[in-house]
């Protein structure tokens, strides 16, 4: 499948609810992310960037639409297509009492990754992130940037070729997330194919090479980030004046 796109979604539809009082949450949205980009999904709180999230990763079922990940249809081969994603979410989902060695070493359980193969890439993952020193450290006694890379490594466990990242750097300090900046631009380079969504418009427009815009669940604008500040914007100023048209 290398020359298909490694996210595409057509015609995605999410509403929660039945009948009168059903909630449209994502509006008939289509995208499609080339293997080895790093993109941006922006929209205020509430826009429908969360659902999206959830409707590709599986926590959240699709009203209607296809999600296709690397080809593989998240929800007529959900075990396949969950395998190809990893999540680093922006709330902390983990057992706070578990080390940061523990919280990475559960979820390669869960893929099912054999223990010595586990092991070692664990010790690889640690070593990259810089977290040698915090391996045996519950995750609730690290920094909120070492959290941060705790989480990054979880979601790198099973070697998924699509990340997404909700918020990666939310509560971390301007040199802990010009750390994790690097980190990423190395997995990108690496081959890896990421999705951010930040609040931080500075890191969109640092970061990532293509930008979509959703609001009231509705995709507003979706193109390369030379395109997005034609004219001289920053990402910031496109941004704000997209959303107020």
């Amino acid at each position: 499948m290398l020359n298909a796109p490694m996210l595409e979604i057509k015609n995605l539809v999410k509403r929660y609810g039945k009948g009168k009082k059903a909630k449209l949450a994502v509006d008939n949205i289509s995208l499609s992310i080339p293997r080895g980009c790093f993109f941006g999904l922006l929209g205020p709180n509430g826009a429908g960037k969360s659902t999206t999230i959830h409707c590709i990763t599986g926590i959240a079922q699709p009203t209607s639409g296809q999600i296709l990940i690397d080809g593989v249809d998240v929800v007529a081969d959900y075990k396949l297509a969950r395998t190809k994603v990893g999540l680093s979410p922006q709330e902390f989902n983990v057992d706070i009492f578990s080390t940061t060695e523990q919280l990475m070493d559960f979820m390669g359980g869960f893929y099912g990754i054999p223990d010595k193969v586990r092991s070692k890439w664990i010790a690889e993952l640690i070593k990259q992130f810089d977290l040698e020193e915090q391996r045996n450290v519950k995750f609730q006694k690290l920094s909120g940037g070492l959290k941060r890379r705790a989480m990054l490594g979880r979601a790198l466990v099973h070697t998924p070729d699509l990340l997404i990242l909700d918020e990666p750097t939310a509560g971390v300090d301007v040199e802990q997330r010009r750390t994790l900046w690097a980190y990423l631009k190395e997995l990108n380079k690496g081959g890896k194919t990421i999705i951010l969504t930040s609040h931080y418009l500075e890191e969109i427009e640092y970061l990532c090479n293509d930008i979509a815009v959703i609001n009231h669940g509705q995709i507003i604008w979706n193109g390369t980030k030379e395109e997005f500040m034609i004219g001289g914007k920053s990402v910031e100023e496109k941004y704000l004046e997209l959303l107020k048209q």
